[in-house]
């Protein structure tokens, strides 16, 4: 049975937490890929918000097994928070969710590096969450990094040890004014180690063979979005790891014959978090009502969001890099009062007009070249079927199928997971 994929196409913040949420039922095993807490999925059902950060968004769905890959990084002690909200639930963790031996730790001193770092960045810093998510995969790639399975040997103390001394001795590199009692976080590590303990480890690319050998239905859900893959992204302002399709083969031992429909996320408009080029951008009164009335913020960070009309030029390079076989819209409730809507479907880059994404997209290069069409004033959020869709809207979602050559399958009219639309 092949694996079916769950990607962002933007810069993350498309709504991936609630379109997981809403397909576990018509699957076996959610398993996340890549990322860590860094990520913030958001979920909305019975008139409540849940925000996950680490653990797979089919967690509230019992029928269905929840798997952390290897290509995740996971933090103790915001694991263990999260855990802890999830009790009132009395789900079965130990049986639910799964963890891969092989996924990186993120150890106290990795948080503290990325908050030197940054800081040593002044006016050039790239926007970072402050996880440790950068460092723990320096550590990965540098062969230096502590895994899960290293939590079952006796001397897994002593390797901490090591690496959290050799941290501090960079951290003194960085010569920042850097203020943190080291002992009260491991403190807190230790404790939240324990309970991880707790849980159930796997070698997980095994078990996601043996789960497609009886043919169970794998849905790999990946965090953040494409445009911050730290190969295919707009670097340097990406993630540490890698956000698109290929991701999840190597983020959870999958071969890439195996995988089955690339489905692709997108919000009917643009957003992104912290630093870094954004063609489409608004600084006037829609880029206000935009973040106002959709609410962004980030779910992690709790940052304000940038917001902008939707990219064309970028939504398509996504769509081809990651070989995308369906798409799902949302948001699409936050353009309703709109008079005129913008679509931007190429870019003037050093006096010529281009319609691919060039190495650098930043303001002094690129100037989007924009598509006007009409807005719609129905409010979405009461729709149940397409057949309640104004006619502006229907021709917004026609003209985006016709670019980007891959059918829209899902529309998203509010937060809630009753509130999507299936075509």
């Amino acid at each position: 049975m092949a694996v079916d994929l769950l990607l962002g196409l933007q810069w993350g913040d498309e709504g991936k937490g609630k379109i997981v949420d809403v397909l576990t039922k018509n699957y076996d095993i959610i398993a996340r890929f890549q990322g860590g807490p860094n990520a913030g999925h958001t979920l909305e059902f019975d008139g409540i918000k849940h925000v996950l950060h680490t653990i797979p968004s089919g967690i509230f769905h019992k029928n269905a097994l929840n798997v952390v890959g290897n290509g995740v990084v996971i933090d103790p002690v915001i694991f263990k928070k999260e855990l802890d909200a999830l009790k009132k639930f009395e789900l079965d963790i130990k049986s639910i969710l799964l963890i891969s031996r092989k996924a990186h730790l993120i150890l106290p001193t990795h948080r503290l590096l990325d908050a030197a770092s940054e800081a040593s960045k002044g006016k050039a810093k790239i926007g970072s969450t402050l996880k440790g998510i950068g460092p723990t995969y320096m550590d990965k790639t540098g062969r230096n990094g502590m895994r899960i399975g290293d939590l079952e040997l006796s001397n897994w103390k002593e390797k901490y040890r090591a690496l959290a001394d050799k941290h501090e001795a960079m951290i003194d590199f960085y010569d920042v004014d850097i203020q943190y009692d080291l002992k009260d976080l491991e403190e807190q590590f230790c404790a939240a180690v324990e309970e991880l303990k707790e849980l159930t480890f796997i070698d997980s690319e095994e078990f996601l063979y043996q789960a497609q050998k009886q043919g169970k239905k794998i849905l790999a859900e990946g965090a953040q979005g494409s445009l911050l893959d730290i190969d295919f992204g707009t670097y340097p302002y990406v993630t540490s790891s890698n956000t698109t399709a290929a991701g999840a083969c190597t983020g959870l031992g999958v071969a890439p014959n195996q995988i089955g429909d690339v489905k692709g996320i997108f919000k009917a408009y643009a957003t992104r978090v912290g630093s870094g080029p954004f063609p489409t951008e608004l600084f006037d009164e829609d880029g206000e009502t935009m973040g106002r009335v959709g609410n962004e913020f980030g779910a992690t960070t709790g940052r304000p969001r940038r917001c902008g009309w939707l990219d064309l030029v970028a939504l398509k390079y996504a769509v081809q890099v990651n070989g995308v076989t369906e798409l799902m819209m949302m948001k699409g409730d936050v353009l309703s009062g709109f008079k005129k809507l913008k679509v931007a479907t190429a870019y003037k880059y050093k006096g010529k007009e281009i319609t691919h994404l060039p190495y650098n997209i930043e303001a002094e290069n690129v100037t989007p070249i924009y598509k006007e069409m009409n807005g719609w004033a129905e409010d979405l959020t009461k729709m149940s079927k397409v057949e309640q869709f104004p006619k502006a809207l229907n021709e917004y979602i026609a003209f985006l199928e016709k670019e980007l050559e891959v059918p829209i399958k899902i529309v998203s009219v509010g937060p809630d997971r009753t509130q999507t639309i299936h075509r």
